[in-house]
């Protein structure tokens, strides 16, 4: 089983991955995640995410293939920011096809941009565990985490200008991407406003 989920800034591909993977029983692979850990100890790539723009496709690919061939992966995964431009959708196929799988669905996540601004701007992050809190979910006690009681804090890219610019990225690079998976018969698109549970249904049943 292998999951895509993609979609603008803040229509919830993080919470609804880490759902559908818990489901399931497979990992969650957020790309984000990834680039920002490497990004600690790469200057380029840290500026590059400040900016909002994108890491090159050779990364961010490589990154991948790695975690995708770890143990944990072999019933499959569920990824998440990734593919990014109609290039990552080609090297991706050419990724799992070599190594000899497949998708099972991609599920195109929307939301209008007025709620995107509220969500994300709205966003905190614990800095022990990476749980996300936010409009809908937010902390028991504000800034501390419910699971683990880490502080949580803003991202450094979750700003109103890097906010615009990657909202412009997304629907620049959308509709290839769509239109690359809605020919394979793999995508589903998903309002992504409603209960984040609901992506265990869409999976499922659709």
């Amino acid at each position: 089983m292998i999951y895509v989920l993609t979609g603008g800034p803040a229509t919830g591909k993080g919470t609804r991955a880490t759902i559908l993977a818990k489901e399931l029983g497979i990992p969650h692979i957020a790309t984000g995640d990834m680039l920002r850990e490497v990004a600690l100890n790469n200057k380029e790539i840290r500026e590059k995410l400040q900016r909002g723009e994108l890491i090159s496709d050779d990364i961010i690919t490589n990154l991948l293939e790695k975690r995708i061939k770890e143990p944990d992966c072999n019933n499959g995964f569920v990824l998440d920011g990734y593919p990014r431009t109609y290039r990552q959708a080609e090297l991706l196929d050419e990724l799992l096809n070599k190594l000899n799988r497949k998708i099972t669905k991609v599920m195109e996540l929307v939301v209008p941009d007025e709620l995107a601004f509220k969500r994300i701007l709205g966003r905190k992050k614990c800095e022990y565990c990476g749980t996300v809190y936010g409009i809908d979910f937010p902390p028991k006690v504000s800034d501390v985490c419910d699971k683990c009681g880490g502080h949580l804090y803003v991202r450094t890219d979750d700003t109103e200008e890097t906010l615009k610019k990657r909202i412009e990225t997304y629907k620049e690079n959308a509709k290839s991407i769509l239109d690359f998976y809605r020919k394979k018969g793999l995508l589903l698109t998903v309002d992504a406003s409603t209960n984040p549970d609901s992506v265990v249904e869409d999976a499922k049943i659709k």
